[in-house]
């Protein structure tokens, strides 16, 4: 790290758990983040103040006027452009020491699985059950942590399925594939803008403990957040031995 590096992560290395090792093994990581709205907004720019390596922005929408109430990553003179686009000018102009990437598409299955191959975690930051279900398969066969989180209202979950290891349960532990859940998202029911980056903060958290190794992850748990009381509440997740996607026998 030169200089300037140094003074602008200095507050991360003086932790112990993270000190210059960590920092540098932020740096020389890769994270995918799939979705530019108002999860993977927080969530990209804090791993980008953080020094993430390399950030690949994966979102096929552009940036609409209702979007800004929540989507604190893009601004009015943003509008029409490709989220992805209006990301990572705001995100290089935060820290042109990373890598930005973008992909203006929606994500299918086989521009997933080349991906994977490259990159160290990935963030569900999808407002689409049939994305994150498939991000849950491939990062499981990928061994690759996924960090997945949602909100809607006033409440929030999220959660951590490290897949390098063989005890984390997966997102189908908890939502089966096959059930047929109910479409609603943000734009159908609504939602307060700062639960948004509640949510996206803490899987910026989550993937830096993880990426680092420091601290206790939220794998095994899944943290729910209720905004009109401020209160957490934490439900542990087994791992469903006939789970369709991480049982052996599946």
């Amino acid at each position: 790290m030169n200089d300037s590096q140094l003074l602008r992560y200095a507050r991360h290395i003086m932790l112990e758990e993270f000190g210059f090792e960590g920092q540098e093994k932020l740096a020389s990581s890769k994270v995918l983040i799939v979705g530019m709205g108002g999860l993977g907004s927080p969530a990209a720019m804090y791993l980008a103040a953080a020094g993430v390596g390399t950030l690949i922005l994966a979102d096929d929408d552009k940036v609409e006027l209702s979007n800004l109430q929540r989507q604190i990553i893009h601004q009015t003179n943003s509008l029409g452009l490709m989220k992805v686009d209006s990301a990572s000018h705001r995100l290089n102009a935060l820290n042109p020491d990373i890598q930005i990437q973008t992909i203006a598409e929606r994500m299918t299955e086989e521009r997933a699985q080349v991906l994977l191959q490259t990159v160290d975690m990935v963030l569900d930051c999808s407002d689409n059950y049939d994305t994150r279900q498939v991000l849950n398969r491939l990062c499981f066969n990928a061994h690759i942590p996924l960090i997945a989180a949602a909100a809607i209202r006033w409440e929030g979950m999220v959660t951590s399925f490290d897949f390098r290891q063989q005890s984390s349960p997966c997102y189908a532990c908890l939502f089966d594939p096959d059930d047929n859940l109910n479409p609603d998202n943000c734009a159908t029911l609504g939602v307060v803008s700062p639960l948004l980056g509640v949510m996206g903060s803490m899987q910026a958290l989550e993937a830096i403990k993880l990426l680092i190794g420091a601290g206790e992850s939220l794998v095994g748990q899944l943290a729910m957040f209720k905004a009109k009381t401020s209160q957490w509440q934490y439900l542990k997740i087994n791992k469903n031995p006939h789970c369709k996607v991480c049982s052996k026998s599946s």
